[in-house]
């Protein structure tokens, strides 16, 4: 490039803008970049408010990622999250939790051993950091309904292009249980779904608009596929999610469904311990580890879900 050309970008003077937001783009649920789930995290000013909802779901969009968290710090150790979809608000998102720490300790805003509370649209929640891992307290687990009718069930399966077959498991106390698609919340909305073994997981080939009815007429928010089927035993279970009503085809690691499914895990007795390791994302070529942990002892149950993040980018956005 010329002299004169560069001085003449030299003399183009900056576009004034409105507003300034900080962004992240963090890939949560694993330690390297370009694994995991990727997230968009937008830090807010602690002296500024929340957008306006239209310019965060803009921006949501605009980013193109599952999930962007918009993150407000408030007094001491607290914090106003919340989340947004290319195509919705929704009430909290386990990975773009995970993301949102992550930021935090890169820019010094938390520290390698320490809590915090987030206010979201799923309540009040505690999430700890140490060990290097980043662990969320998850809102209170519900079975909302055990998907117990074969029309229903069969139809279930159909929409995400495999056949259903009855799917059975060796409890805690060396019984067999039948494990039933359930319909679980743990913060969102889920349908976890059974399969016999890692090739059944393989195979699935979702017909997103049937699939995209079937929740909707349902009010889940997406189907967890899952399988005890696993390549290593310190892994509980290989997953896969998919939530299109969402804009979401399939994510690489759901933290609340991790957290649904180790609710729905201890709920049919096969947990004999109280600490799960997830895998997910295979099928996408971005392997996620997500760890869960569950106290049985306390009414309600306790659930936490977490694990690591890796920052792959950042910038500034101007509205």
């Amino acid at each position: 490039m010329g002299q004169s050309t560069m001085q003449g970008l030299r003399a183009t003077p900056a576009l004034e803008r409105s507003e300034l937001m900080r962004f992240f783009i963090v890939d949560a649920f694993t330690e390297n970049i370009f694994g995991g789930n990727p997230a968009g995290v937008v830090l807010l000013d602690e002296k500024s408010n929340f957008p306006d909802d239209s310019t965060m779901l803009k921006t949501a969009a605009e980013l193109r990622y599952s999930e962007t968290a918009f993150v407000m710090p408030m007094a001491g150790n607290e914090l106003q999250i919340r989340y947004f979809t290319p195509a919705a608000e929704v009430d909290f998102c386990g990975h773009a939790t995970i993301g949102t720490f992550t930021v935090l300790l890169k820019t010094g805003h938390a520290k390698k051993k320490s809590s915090f509370q987030i206010h979201t649209l799923s309540g009040d929640l505690k999430i700890d950091i140490a060990g290097g891992l980043v662990m969320m307290e998850m809102p209170t687990s519900k079975v909302l309904k055990i998907l117990n009718s074969q029309p229903v069930i069969k139809e279930l399966y159909r929409s995400l292009g495999v056949e259903w077959s009855p799917v059975s498991a060796i409890d805690s106390r060396r019984q067999k249980v039948e494990l039933l698609p359930a319909f679980i919340s743990t913060g969102f909305p889920d349908i976890f779904m059974p399969v016999q073994d890692r090739i059944a997981l393989a195979a699935i080939e979702p017909d997103f608009r049937e699939l995209s009815a079937l929740t909707e007429r349902l009010q889940a928010g997406g189907v967890h596929a899952f399988t005890l089927d696993t390549p290593d035993t310190g892994i509980t279970a290989c997953c896969r999610n998919f939530a299109p009503l969402y804009g979401i085809d399939e994510e690489a690691a759901t933290g609340t469904a991790s957290g649904g499914l180790t609710f729905y895990l201890h709920e049919n007795g096969i947990l004999g311990g109280g600490d799960c390791c997830f895998l997910q994302g295979e099928s996408m070529g971005r392997p996620s580890m997500i760890f869960s942990s569950i106290d049985a002892a306390k009414d309600p149950v306790k659930i936490k879900v977490g694990g690591k993040g890796a920052i792959l980018a950042e910038g500034e956005i101007f509205i």
